[in-house]
């Protein structure tokens, strides 16, 4: 028996059966006819601001959609589905984009930027993503994804970190599987480097791409890259991002604070403003107290759960991702948690970085290598290797739940991995060939419309839309509460949001934890 068979069979089914999932996803509002909507967020939405379930991400046009924590993938199916159908009804002519690749953009600085009312917290919001616009550019932040938060009972944070590392190691097949980006606008690129093709007017592409979202193009940065973040463990992690978060850096200290005008640029000048600058596939998180920051609750508390930041909207898929796809992140997860977990190096993190971009970029490409150890290896024989490695997980999660839909899941991976034509990516190429002229525009825009007409004509209850409707009003609500209760001015505010002492590790206290990475 190997040491993971070992693992795995020392879990009892009770607590298989205490994975618990949620989904946060996102999705641009656009016209009719493809454009960006430039129109506020909803007012039927209520507050995206205190909404538990509806907000905005980086634009006001660019909503996100929030799940609770379930038990299993269709309960987890059923709640979006439903806080789909209410923000539907209340879209008026808009539609939601069904693609991780932004619409027809209007020019950089006419992006919209979420907005959330007068107070600190609401001020901050939109400072911060002020600060991202003057950092990367408005559309490299119109991308939209899906994120996978996830946990099983009695895992500590060394585990979790464990994951992590096994996780990047092997995040190119879920790249490969699950990639749905392989072609966008030519306005998305305008003016920028890149290695598109021409695919046809108005559309660049990549012949073998799976996910453009997590290329080059995607949510990449110079200055990031410059961050050697290790995941061996949490004070290494968090006094890498503390020193990120601290430090000023150059070119961010050139754009200020302010502008001559006394507006606010960013939040602070260093490398990252706050924690979620942070891009990675995958984050360590804790669900964090009011005003709390996320670094200071995971030293304080440990790992909660992970965050799977890696999924592109399926723009076959009516909500963008099914029950399959979530089961068989389960097995996935698992497979990273129970496997052997070596720690990671500087040489690997960049040798890692490589695989996600070949991937991203030319993942279909027949024979494709990849980095692994000291030599490479072809993609699909990987992949292999890992399906194969994932079938003891799938059958014991079946036992457990007494059922063959975790089994199902990874044959249906295994038939995607010998057929590529298959592939979300392959067929959204397909696709726009057949049938709109190659216009990465008009595919989409033809399965946005199709998507909401489907969603619009679905069973939906009175008492179904009074709860959501009843939601949002209590939203409002909150954030006149929040608006009247404040009394700092909005600097003392910020600086002490942003101070070394929020984040749980005085300056002293930095530079043993680093030296220890």
């Amino acid at each position: 028996m190997s040491n993971l068979q070992a693992r795995l069979a020392a879990i009892p089914p009770d607590r298989l059966k205490g994975i618990r999932r949620g989904i946060e996803k996102e999705s641009l509002r656009t016209t009719t006819e493809g454009g960006l909507a430039m129109t506020p967020h909803p007012q039927a939405l209520g507050s995206a601001l205190t909404h538990p379930h509806i907000t905005t991400d980086y634009s006001e046009a660019q909503l996100e959609l929030i799940t609770g924590v379930h038990a299993s993938p269709e309960t987890c199916l059923e709640e979006l589905m439903q806080v789909h159908q209410f923000t539907y009804r209340a879209l008026a002519d808009e539609m939601l984009w069904v693609s991780s690749m932004p619409c027809i953009l209007p020019a950089d600085e006419n992006i919209p930027i979420g907005r959330y009312g007068s107070s600190n917290v609401g001020r901050a919001k939109s400072v911060y993503r002020m600060g991202l616009a003057h950092r990367y550019g408005r559309r490299m932040q119109t991308i939209s994804g899906i994120h996978y938060n996830w946990s099983l009972p009695e895992v500590s944070s060394e585990q979790y970190f464990a994951l992590i590392r096994n996780f990047r190691r092997h995040a190119f097949l879920l790249l490969y599987l699950l990639g749905a980006s392989p072609a966008v606008c030519s306005s998305f690129v305008a003016g920028r480097q890149h290695e598109l093709q021409t695919l046809a007017n108005g559309t660049m592409y990549m012949p073998y791409g799976t996910s453009l979202r997590m290329g080059r193009l995607g949510y990449q940065s110079e200055a990031q890259a410059s961050l050697a973040v290790s995941y061996n463990g949490l004070d290494g992690y968090a006094a890498s991002l503390q020193e990120a978060l601290t430090k000023p850096y150059a070119a961010y200290e050139a754009v200020g604070i302010t502008n001559p005008g006394g507006e606010y640029n960013q939040l602070a000048t260093s490398l990252l403003q706050i924690e979620n600058e942070f891009y990675g596939t995958i984050r360590p998180k804790r669900v964090i107290r009011p005003g709390e920051r996320p670094l200071h609750a995971l030293r304080e508390r440990g790992v909660e759960y992970v965050e799977v930041r890696l999924l592109d909207l399926n723009p076959f898929v009516p909500i963008g991702i099914t029950a399959q796809n979530m089961r068989f992140l389960d097995i996935f997860l698992l497979h990273c948690l129970l496997s052997e977990s070596p720690p990671d190096t500087p040489q690997e993190i960049v040798a890692l970085g490589r695989n996600q971009h070949k991937t991203a970029a030319f993942g279909r490409q027949p024979g494709l290598m990849l980095e692994r150890g000291e030599g490479e290896v072809e993609l699909t024989q990987w992949g292999t290797e890992l399906l194969q490695a994932f079938a003891p997980i799938a059958a014991s999660l079946d036992a457990a739940h007494q059922s063959t839909d975790y089994s199902d899941s990874l044959r249906a991976a295994q038939a995607l991995l010998q057929e590529p034509d298959l592939l979300p990516s392959a067929r959204v190429l397909a696709v726009m060939e057949q049938d709109f002229d190659n216009s990465f525009i008009g595919f989409t825009r033809a399965q946005s419309r199709q998507t909401k007409a489907k969603l619009l004509a679905l069973p939906f209850s009175a008492a179904q839309q009074a709860k959501f409707a009843a939601l949002s009003e209590q939203s409002v609500g909150d954030q006149r509460a929040i608006e009247t209760a404040d009394t700092l001015p909005f600097e003392v505010y910020r600086q002490q949001y942003v101070s070394p002492e929020r984040l749980g590790l005085t300056k002293a206290a930095i530079a043993p934890a680093l030296a220890a990475v």
